[in-house]
């Protein structure tokens, strides 16, 4: 999109753009996302950004309207498999804040000064900034949905020091996190943490979304001691156990209700309501974006469903499921082993080998075995030779990873299958645009959304009557 193109989706409140670019505006010193219900902007006061960050980086702070942290992320960085889209999703499951700019540099295969080159480029704000808008995201949901002491709440939300925690907050949000935490909703509509619930949490995503069929397919595959599916379709919550980089977590996300109508206008976006329970709360960000990844919640459906409805034969299923998101993981080894083993063996394996939970919620008991683990436990067969690959580096399934060379790593394993190598790069890799093996339904004019293409498919196979 060209300044003119963007200006007209924030005169016309496009909330299809909310994530994919940000507007300021130079005589009030506040950015927005275009669908920001505030008075439109004259064009001349206006300026665009890619990123939250390269808008804070030139001293704009936060919209309290329209609170633009907290929209979708752009669809781009799950899409792109270039350096750019590679570093974002590695930004956003928390590699700077635990490794550094250094550490993101040499996963990435590049040097940091190439990194930071190539981000300031494109985005108008290097990995630091792209972090640090982040932490201040973070730090804002931790205020405002706990009780946290603000002290904590600065270490937990990746920031060095409470000094650096304070300038931040006060330059995105122009106010104190004090005065940050007063402004949280309170009376019914409040939605604080409390001792056994958890965080509560609202996982934004754009347009309209098919919950139904992605719980659908989480209650199928569901591996019992690690997750769980209760309640009436339309009404269900899905929980699950997380390991994470500084402790442990277990999520609750509940189904949301109502059946989605064709058209922006219609469906702006909306949110899955959710509870995360974290050992450390260092991980509130991981977690997160790993939810999202899960239930595809970053996703352009309006990108995806205009190129597969152009399709004589997807059309008339596009049109009955608008907004269909293929769903990823929320930890990437698990269903590259779930993809191989099936899910009874995956079930033995965690009664077998998964980390006890301290203490059990309902009939979640166990984290899913870490590759490690299986690789000493069971070191025979494709099994073992999969888990000490992932073990050891040489096949790679990090959201900053390279999906061909993973894919060619996971394919020179012995005894590995092309069709579950296919599985793994949809769920591991949320890459797109698969086309497994063996399918000959499926066609190139469905580039780059042929896995979305195949959920199509698979969904109306499941809906035909037995």
């Amino acid at each position: 999109m060209d300044e003119d193109s963007r200006y007209e989706a924030v005169r016309s409140r496009d909330a299809r753009f909310d994530g994919a670019f940000f507007f300021a505006v130079e005589t009030t010193g506040i950015y927005c996302r275009p669908s920001c219900p505030a008075v439109t902007p004259k064009r001349r006061n206006v300026r665009f950004f890619a990123t939250a960050a390269a808008a804070q980086g030139s001293g704009f702070r936060a919209c309290r309207r329209c609170r633009p942290d907290a929209v979708p992320g752009s669809a781009d960085w799950d899409v792109r498999a270039d350096v750019v889209g590679r570093a974002m999703r590695m930004i956003g499951d928390g590699v700077v804040d635990r490794e550094g700019v250094a550490g993101l540099a040499t996963r990435l295969g590049y040097s940091a000064r190439q990194v930071q080159r190539q981000l300031t480029a494109e985005l108008g704000a290097g990995p630091v900034a792209l972090a640090r808008a982040q932490r201040a995201h973070t730090a804002r949901v931790l205020l405002q949905t706990t009780d946290l002491p603000i002290t904590e709440i600065a270490f937990a939300a990746g920031f060095a020091s409470v000094r650096q925690f304070n300038d931040t907050v006060r330059a995105v949000y122009a106010a104190t996190p004090s005065e940050v935490r007063t402004a949280a909703p309170r009376g019914r509509d409040a939605r604080r943490a409390t001792p056994g619930t958890g965080i509560p949490l609202r996982l934004a995503y754009r347009g309209p979304y098919r919950s139904g069929e992605v719980f659908d397919l989480l209650e199928r595959e569901a591996v019992g001691g690690v997750e769980e599916m209760s309640g009436e379709p339309g009404r269900r919550t899905y929980r699950r156990t997380l390991r994470l980089p500084y402790g442990t977590g277990i999520v609750a996300v509940d189904e949301r209700t109502g059946a989605p109508k064709a058209g922006p206008a219609a469906h702006p976006g909306g949110w899955l309501d959710a509870r995360l329970r974290l050992s450390d709360p260092r991980d509130l960000t991981t977690a997160v974006q790993r939810l999202r990844r899960l239930f595809d919640l970053d996703a352009d459906p309006y990108a995806v469903d205009e190129r597969l409805g152009a399709d004589e034969r997807l059309a008339p299923l596009v049109a009955a499921r608008p907004g269909l998101r293929s769903p990823g993981a929320a930890d990437a080894a698990e269903p590259a082993v779930r993809a191989l083993v099936g899910r009874a063996e995956a079930e033995r394996l965690v009664r077998q080998y998964g980390k006890t939970l301290d203490a059990a919620s309902g009939s979640l008991t166990h984290l899913f075995p870490e590759p490690a683990v299986l690789a000493g436990a069971e070191p025979g067969g494709t099994l073992g030779a999969l888990a000490a690959a992932l073990a050891d580096g040489t096949v790679r399934l990090d959201p900053g990873a390279d999906r061909d060379d993973a894919a060619a790593a996971l394919l020179a394993l012995p005894g590995m299958d092309p069709a579950v190598v296919a599985v793994i790069r949809v769920r591991s890799l949320g890459d797109p645009d698969v086309a497994p093996p063996g399918r000959d339904d499926v066609s190139d004019a469905w580039r780059p959304w042929r896995s979305y293409a195949l959920q199509h498919l698979d969904a109306a196979r499941e809906s035909e009557p037995a």
